[in-house]
């Protein structure tokens, strides 16, 4: 049964771009609002480091509080909305506003990865919800579809390019952007990339993001240092030419796979993030720019794709009050059914030497007989079956002296570990002047 409220008190932890837009949607589309919901949505602290700084968003100063008790111990503020962003002291600040008995909304994908288990557990002890859908794929809602629309369904495995920053980057190198360096340099020219891109670029982002998906999908608690993770600073023009001629793009995905028999007792989940070719019919493949696209494949439908913006201030705006509203309505009617929170300790992370996939080795040889048969007879000795060769003279510049090859070995599914070991031992044999990559393809 419904109570009637004079207003909906929040509390905003943070005002910089994601936090000004919105307290700025808020004021905007304050009456429309009102009657969604039944009541006001009526802002009542923001909180900040500097109460002087200019702002592109207009807060009134007496908003303004750098005491984050001024949030947090308010009792006429029934939802903290947090968009500091960084683990600490976002944490502290959600633990204390979940124990508090206020509704929490987030975009921190960095806390939901490391913490998002305790404070889910927190939340529903204290008969409140915390939302999450900008935490991953921006604008993309995915959190919800996992929470509820996709219950029924065993899932058997998340596939995303979930950074748009190394989508970009990748891009633009696929279309003769150049090396690395260079397509780096124009992300960054274009604000696309942070000055510091290394969470970006060696895949810390997507892992965080993955952990979060990963939790929803297989109801086990997935922590960061679950996922292996390579970034994409080794890949060279090269693999990208190949790639093309094969029929494959080249992306950054982020891979959480179920192995197992599928009732969740003694199964194991893949977690990796690395760079990964996918074949160009594909739907991810065509995945471009800073877009970002998850898709879910569970036992009662086939593969599903969701796609659309996976950052900027205002898919990420859009995200954060649409779970702002969510938590509204539970407040207003002081109703809430909490959602599925089922754990299942029976479900375990697989180290990658037990991940299996078809790989591509791009190995510079000397251009003489026999090497490529010496290759072959190390892979055949790991049981690894080769389904395609190129061999390609190199000039020079391109192959580090006169003489040499380059051989690109595509295999059929094979072991991680098997795979690691034969190239150990293609490393020691003589013609083999270098293996320069390895990159898993998609399963």
């Amino acid at each position: 049964m419904s109570t009637e409220r004079d207003s909906i008190g929040i509390g905003l932890l943070g005002a910089g771009v994601v936090g000004g837009g919105v307290a700025r949607i808020l004021r905007e589309k304050a009456d429309i609002y009102a009657r969604q919901i039944g009541c006001p949505l009526e802002l009542k602290r923001v909180l900040v480091r500097d109460v002087a700084k200019q702002r592109d968003v207009e807060i009134a100063p007496s908003l303004l509080t750098t005491d984050p008790s001024a949030v947090l111990d308010d009792p006429s503020i029934q939802m903290v909305i947090e968009v500091m962003g960084g683990e600490e002291p976002a944490f502290a600040y959600l633990k204390r506003a979940l124990t508090a008995g206020k509704f929490v909304v987030t975009g921190n994908k960095e806390v939901m990865a490391k913490h998002g288990g305790e404070l889910l557990r927190l939340a529903r002890e204290h008969n409140v919800d915390l939302l999450y859908e900008a935490s991953v794929g921006g604008g993309i809602p995915i959190i919800a579809p996992l929470k509820r629309d996709l219950l029924a369904n065993d899932i058997l495995s998340v596939t995303a390019i979930i950074n748009g920053t190394t989508n970009y980057i990748l891009t633009a190198m696929s279309k003769g952007g150049g090396s690395f360096a260079d397509a780096l340099a124009k992300a960054q020219e274009l604000g696309f990339a942070e000055p510091d891109p290394t969470n970006d670029i060696e895949g810390i982002d997507a892992a965080y993001k993955l952990c979060i998906l990963a939790t929803l999908s297989f109801h086990a608690d997935i922590m960061p240092a679950d996922v292996y993770r390579e970034g994409i600073t080794k890949l060279d023009a090269r693999d990208f030419e190949y790639a093309r001629e094969m029929g494959y793009a080249l992306k950054l995905l982020a891979i959480a796979r179920r192995r197992g028999d599928g009732d969740g007792v003694g199964d194991g989940i893949e977690l990796r993030v690395h760079p990964a070719l996918v074949p160009q019919d594909q739907l991810l493949a065509n995945v471009d720019g800073v877009l970002n696209a998850v898709e879910i494949e569970g036992d009662l439908m086939s593969r599903v794709l969701f796609q659309g913006p996976g950052a900027g201030s205002l898919p990420t705006t859009s995200a954060v009050v649409g779970d702002a509203l969510d938590a509204a309505v539970s407040i207003s009617n002081n109703v809430y059914w909490p959602h599925s929170f089922r754990r299942e300790s029976g479900v375990k992370p697989l180290p990658i030497d037990q991940c299996q996939s078809r790989y591509y080795l791009r190995i510079r040889v000397v251009d003489e007989p026999g090497v490529l048969a010496r290759i072959a007879g190390k892979l055949a000795d790991g049981n690894i079956s080769i389904a395609s060769v190129i061999q390609k003279e190199l000039d020079g510049a391109r192959g580090g002296g006169e003489g040499n090859a380059e051989i690109v070995i595509m295999t059929h599914e094979a072991l991680e570990a098997d795979i690691q070991r034969a190239l150990g031992d293609i490393r020691a044999l003589a013609g083999v002047a270098a293996v320069e990559q390895m990159i898993r393809v998609r399963p």
